[in-house]
């Protein structure tokens, strides 16, 4: 496995580094990431399209990139990577040609499903999937449980529209996955928080999908609003900073959930994710420092779950919302990762409107929110 990475800034292509063995004609995937107003230019298609002729190329908008230590905006991060002994095989869907996120989950993993299969990375549209019915969609028909790892495109702090594109311009609604195959790739994953939780615990007693209405038999938008003091003039924005742990009625792992809209008139909050009614909720507030620890947490977890095979690549998927709390802090977070993986693996990543990876090991994947979600890749 051989990686190249190369970095689109102030309207100029730089050559980042080149493991020794690469050669552009050899390249298997691309994986690019950045603003959406830059990603969408055709003539970043027609660049890659050109130097990696061979490529499947995956391209994603976001809310930040994330190369090597340090978090840019406004740029684009693409890393080639070149695979000696794994297959590769590629799927992507509109959701216009979908009846649900669910069904597109489905249909994704039913194109990828193979007895050789070994991991599957996707990077979804964040504005109109729901991430969560996509997950639950994958999950069904990952009959081998395989990992599966990867998240929603963003749009830096504006919410309104995201774009992906396979093999093509980036455009809206489309959801990605690449499929690795055989029993040389190796990948590990881990993804941590670092939120404190506070106040009671409450039971979610009325909601639809991501969107919640009553918490104990009362309006959850006001009892979330009596919780938040000054901060409530500064919603829906300040929700960033006081989001949801979930836990779901038939498990105990804890799950965190951001508010992305709330509605007077209907006295609802809508969430990332889906809020199933029965579940636990607590909400949680933010701690720098723990923050910053959990991305090392992440990464150091990603050797476990890959049986301690050395990372060939990390790929690091933050949440938009860790991006606007730490503001000028956001490098360190990246920083805590490199400090686990040492100054040879090659990190890129973006910030994301969603994170998607398994919990722990031999577990299905999950939607996340606020989180360092990681993958990585290695071959042996």
């Amino acid at each position: 496995m051989f990686v190249k990475q190369q970095h689109f800034d102030h309207k100029e292509w730089k050559d980042i580094h080149t493991q020794e063995g690469f050669t552009n004609a050899g390249c298997d995937l691309v994986l690019a990431f950045g603003s959406g107003d830059i990603i969408t230019d055709p003539a970043v298609f027609d660049f890659l399209k050109k130097e990696y002729p061979g490529a499947e190329i995956v391209m994603g908008s976001t809310a930040g990139e994330i190369l090597d230590e340090s978090v840019y905006d406004d740029s684009i991060v693409v890393t080639a990577i070149a695979f000696e002994k794994t297959k590769l095989r590629s799927a992507s869907l509109n959701m216009s040609d979908q009846s649900s996120s669910y069904d597109a989950g489905e249909q994704l993993m039913n194109m990828l499903n193979a007895d050789d299969l070994a991991t599957v990375f996707v990077m979804s549209d964040g504005a109109v999937v729901n991430g969560s019915e996509l997950v639950a969609g994958l999950n069904n028909n990952n009959t081998k449980k395989v990992t599966i790892a990867g998240g929603l495109a963003g749009d830096a702090a504006r919410f309104q529209q995201t774009f992906t594109g396979l093999n093509a311009i980036p455009s809206a609604g489309n959801i990605i996955a690449i499929g690795f195959y055989g029993s040389n790739i190796v990948a590990g994953h881990g993804s941590m928080g670092g939120w404190d939780e506070f106040g009671p615990e409450r039971t979610i007693t009325k909601s639809n999908k991501n969107v919640l209405f009553e918490l104990d038999g009362k309006n959850a938008l006001e009892l979330y609003k009596q919780y938040l003091g000054d901060y409530v003039n500064d919603l829906p924005g300040s929700a960033l900073l006081f989001p949801l742990s979930l836990k779901e009625n038939d498990t105990n792992s804890m799950l965190v959930r951001t508010i992305l809209a709330i509605n007077d008139d209907s006295s609802s909050m809508t969430f990332a994710g889906n809020m199933p009614e029965g579940s636990k909720v607590r909400l949680m507030k933010a701690n720098f420092d723990k923050l910053i620890e959990a991305s090392n947490t992440a990464a150091s977890n990603t050797s476990l779950t890959s049986g301690d095979n050395k990372a060939g690549l990390a790929i690091l998927i933050s949440c938009v919302g860790r991006k606007l709390i730490l503001q000028q802090r956001i490098s360190e977070e990246v920083e805590a990762a490199r400090e686990f993986f040492g100054s040879n693996v090659p990190i890129a990543g973006y910030y994301s409107y969603g994170e998607i990876s398994p919990l722990k090991d031999n577990m299905s994947c999950e939607l996340h929110n606020q989180t360092m979600t990681i993958l990585t890749l290695s071959e042996i």
